[in-house]
């Protein structure tokens, strides 16, 4: 599996212009980007995941065309088969924990029933220790519930790679290292990629297989020596 990244995006706001100018390698199984807060991490991610589309590039996964300015292709966020995480979880308060996750399973915005049930549901209910709450919504649930919910919808449809967007940032420091130990195991045992973006150097020790330093819109030819726990074999900034 690898991504393959040349896009350049430019965000107004005002009087403000941010230029993101992202172009990255990595076959490795996990790939983390880090950097300061508004340095353009989340933007590159949602381009991946085709929640934002770039003005010029081109987007490759797995030697699949996912994104061509020039050739006018860009496939759909959910053809892409992408599993996402937002940083806030972006769980539906109206909605329990259950249909939540059978959310990732719908097409288009209809809401699941209040007792959808399937095995792909019952899975990550189970996998994640949801089941016991499965009927209650997210203003009932702890920290980590709520993040292990919003895992729980973003793997349910069975996804070709992961990406998480500081996915501990909104816990506090006891809770963060559980839920890395947590996710550190379950990566190992469904065996997809995963891409993560955080300004974290924990993240980066526990999840860095390849790392790449993005500030300013640009990644860094010379990332922090001390950050730093890429494999040459497994990423390049070109």
């Amino acid at each position: 599996m690898s991504f393959d990244v040349d896009i350049a995006k430019t965000v107004s706001s005002g009087k403000r212009h941010f230029h993101l100018r992202v172009k990255f390698q990595s076959t490795a199984r996990r790939t983390a980007i880090y950097g300061p807060s508004g340095a353009g991490k989340s933007l590159t991610l949602q381009a991946l995941a085709g929640l934002l589309t770039p003005d010029t590039g081109r987007i490759a996964f797995d030697g699949k065309l996912l994104f061509d300015r020039d050739s006018k292709v860009d496939v759909p966020a959910r053809e892409r088969r992408f599993g996402y995480l937002f940083q806030d979880y972006a769980l539906f308060p109206h909605l329990n924990v259950r249909q939540n996750i059978a959310f990732g399973l719908t097409a288009g915005l209809r809401n699941p029933s209040a007792q959808v049930g399937g095995e792909a549901v019952d899975r990550w209910l189970r996998t994640f220790e949801l089941t016991n709450v499965a009927a209650q919504h997210p203003s009932e649930l702890s920290g980590g519930q709520r993040q292990r919910t919003a895992l729980a919808r973003a793997l349910v449809n069975s996804p070709r790679a992961l990406l998480l967007d500081e996915p501990f940032s909104a816990l506090d420091s006891e809770l963060r290292d559980r839920m890395r130990s947590e996710l550190d195991d379950l990566l190992q045992r469904i065996d997809i990629p995963m891409l993560m973006i955080t300004h974290d150097k924990d993240d980066l020790a526990r999840f860095g297989e390849a790392t790449l330093y993005l500030r300013d819109g640009l990644i860094s030819e010379r990332p922090a020596p001390s950050l730093l726990r890429a494999s040459p074999s497994s990423l390049h900034a070109v």
